[in-house]
């Protein structure tokens, strides 16, 4: 089974070029649904959540839940409360990730995708056989972002500084989609991938590599 890793800086087109995996019947596991699931009600996260960062935690209809607001507050500005988080949420989303892993591969699949939106920053690259970059200019990424509820240029750049630069992500992927031409175009492209998909650099391997060490993490 193949393993592509797709990521991309924010704004930059990612969830639409997951879309199309989808589309193309390509399972994608994607880490941000994850996140959101893990913090949910129910969650295995909340839990530790609440007692990391106290007044995090809101009750809902379903049940306790993480307030992404509150939680986002209480680690904005902190590294020492960021690592914190990291250290309770990155294991959770890993173990998710592994049952994707597995679950695909008793079912005979022969692509997957890796939704990670920080897969180089947490060297996630060394998990997977390839990386797929979602790359847009500037000035759309920009405008796309700006266009979100409740976001600020400001924290555009914050997350900005948290991200590893598009260059550079685009220098070492092995493959690059551009988003800032058309969505056709990029739908193409992953056409392409998907059809001309090479067999896995290891086709014994029964798991992913053990994971190093993960670093920043987006609440």
């Amino acid at each position: 089974m193949r393993i592509l890793g797709l990521t991309g800086s924010i704004g930059m087109g990612k969830s639409t070029a997951a879309r199309a995996f989808r589309r193309l019947g390509v399972p994608v596991f994607d880490a941000d649904a994850a996140v959101h699931a893990l913090q949910g009600p129910g969650g295995r996260a909340v839990g530790p959540l609440a007692r990391a960062f106290p007044g995090t935690v809101r009750d809902t209809p379903r049940g306790a839940a993480v307030h992404r607001e509150a939680l986002r507050r209480a680690v904005i500005g902190d590294e020492a409360a960021m690592r914190r988080l990291e250290r309770i949420m990155h294991p959770l989303v890993r173990a998710a990730e592994r049952r994707f892993l597995a679950a695909a591969r008793r079912r005979g699949e022969r692509l997957v995708v890796l939704d990670v939106p920080l897969l180089f920053e947490t060297g996630g690259e060394r998990r997977v056989d390839a990386v797929v970059v979602v790359t847009a200019p500037a000035a759309v990424q920009r405008a796309r972002v700006l266009r979100r509820p409740g976001m600020t240029p400001d924290r555009f750049a914050a997350i900005l500084a948290r991200q590893v630069p598009d260059a550079e992500k685009r220098r070492r992927a092995q493959h690059v989609i551009h988003t800032g031409l058309s969505r056709h175009a990029a739908q193409r492209a992953v056409r392409a991938l998907v059809g001309h998909a090479p067999p896995p650099r290891h086709p014994s391997r029964r798991g992913p590599a053990r994971p190093s060490s993960p670093r920043p993490t987006s609440p």
